[in-house]
Formats: C-alpha cells, sequence, structure tokens
C-alpha cells in the first residue's frame, strides 16, 4: 500500500455490498446501500490534541456521508478523519 494518511486521518477498505435479490430480480449497483463498515488499512500518527485511538484491522463502523472515496489499483478505499468513525466493531 503506498498511501499513508496525515494526522488524524485513517485509510478504510470498505466491505462489500451485499447481494439481494426480491423474487429473482437482481438489484442494480447504483441501487444497492452504500456499505457503513470496512477495515482500516492504515492509519495517520495523530495530532498533538488527538491520539490515534484506531490501528490498522480494526474493523469499524463509519457515517453514510464520510469520508472521501478514492481508488487505487482497481480497489475502492475511504479516507476519513478518526472522529467520523462511529464505533470499533
Amino acid at each position: 500500500m503506498n498511501i499513508k494518511p496525515l494526522a488524524d486521518r485513517v485509510l478504510i477498505q470498505p466491505t462489500a455490498a451485499e447481494e439481494k435479490t426480491i423474487g429473482g430480480i437482481i438489484i442494480p449497483d447504483s441501487a444497492k446501500e452504500k456499505p457503513l463498515k470496512g477495515k482500516i488499512i492504515a492509519v495517520g500518527n495523530g495530532t498533538k490534541d488527538e491520539t490515534m485511538v484506531l490501528k490498522a484491522g480494526d474493523e469499524v463502523l463509519y457515517g453514510k456521508y464520510s469520508g472521501t472515496e478514492l481508488e487505487l489499483d482497481g480497489e475502492k478505499y475511504l479516507i476519513m478523519r478518526q472522529s467520523d468513525v462511529l464505533a470499533i466493531l
């Protein structure tokens, strides 16, 4: 991984959206719910006012509209502040 988050930011790999069918109808990707949990891939060093509680490998829940999406080598990731993470699973 070539991305190292700065300050109090974390890099998250979202879990894949579940494949659901309704009576044989396949729901298209655009209509699927955005996953709200993922795995932390990398963390920043924190700031002088806030130490990093999260660490690489943690499974976390985050807000529906949190973070900035980015794509690297065909994989989708989110980068967000530690404060946008709601819970560790």
